[in-house]
């Protein structure tokens, strides 16, 4: 955890107490530790376009623990996962819960593969797959996109893995009313979360949709 400074473990801290969710010390220390990873193999991997870690305390790890409250079910798929984000934290936070995480970029889920080897998060699995050919068995309880594509595409790419219980989450900065005009038919918006980063300027919105065949 060398990359890692006491400057980042208070941010991680303070922005814990804000969201107002309980998090381990355990949690904690694997939240920093997937931070470490990030920053390192960021440097080769591209794998973020910010650079700054202080910044990535709070755009990448405090925004994905934003939607932690909403969070439920036994199955979930972190479609276009890139960098891990939301899945690795919610995999660190969930620890009953099974997560996939699915991106098509082999440099992606190669550093994705290393973080789950050193950070012993068994009940994570990483695919590396387009999603039009990602199949499975068990459909998800949940699906959770934050930087994959449109909301129209991005329901509509994985409705093949889902169910009528299944829900969709979608992170998003501003309310994306252009987006949710172009829904296909039968996808509803359940619910409308506006979320509060710490740390982080502008809007941030979670969208959690439901299909009703």
């Amino acid at each position: 955890m060398a990359l890692v400074t006491q400057q980042q473990v208070d941010i991680l801290k303070h922005g814990i107490k804000q969201l107002n969710i309980a998090v381990s010390p355990e949690q904690q220390q694997l939240l920093l530790s997937y931070l470490a990873l990030l920053a390192k193999w960021n440097k080769a991997y591209n794998l973020t376009a910010i650079r700054d870690i202080n910044q990535m305390v709070s755009r990448h790890l405090l925004d994905s623990l934003s939607i932690v409250p909403y969070i439920k079910g036994e199955y979930w798929l972190d479609v276009g996962s890139g960098g891990g984000m939301p899945g690795i934290p919610l995999a660190i936070m969930f620890r009953d819960i099974q997560f996939v995480l699915l991106d098509s970029n082999g440099k992606k889920t190669r550093f994705l593969t290393q973080v789950v080897l050193e950070l012993k998060l068994a009940n994570v699995k990483i695919v590396n797959e387009r999603v039009e050919s990602f199949h499975v068995k068990q459909t998800f309880s949940g699906i959770v996109s934050r930087a994959f594509s449109s909301i129209e595409d991005f329901v509509t790419l994985t409705k093949h893995l889902a169910n009528e219980s299944t829900r969709w989450f979608a992170m998003k900065g501003i309310y994306p009313e252009d987006e949710l005009q172009a829904l296909p038919e039968n996808f509803k918006v359940e619910a409308n979360y506006s979320l509060t980063v710490p740390n982080c300027e502008g809007q941030r919105h979670l969208l959690i949709i439901q299909y009703h065949p």
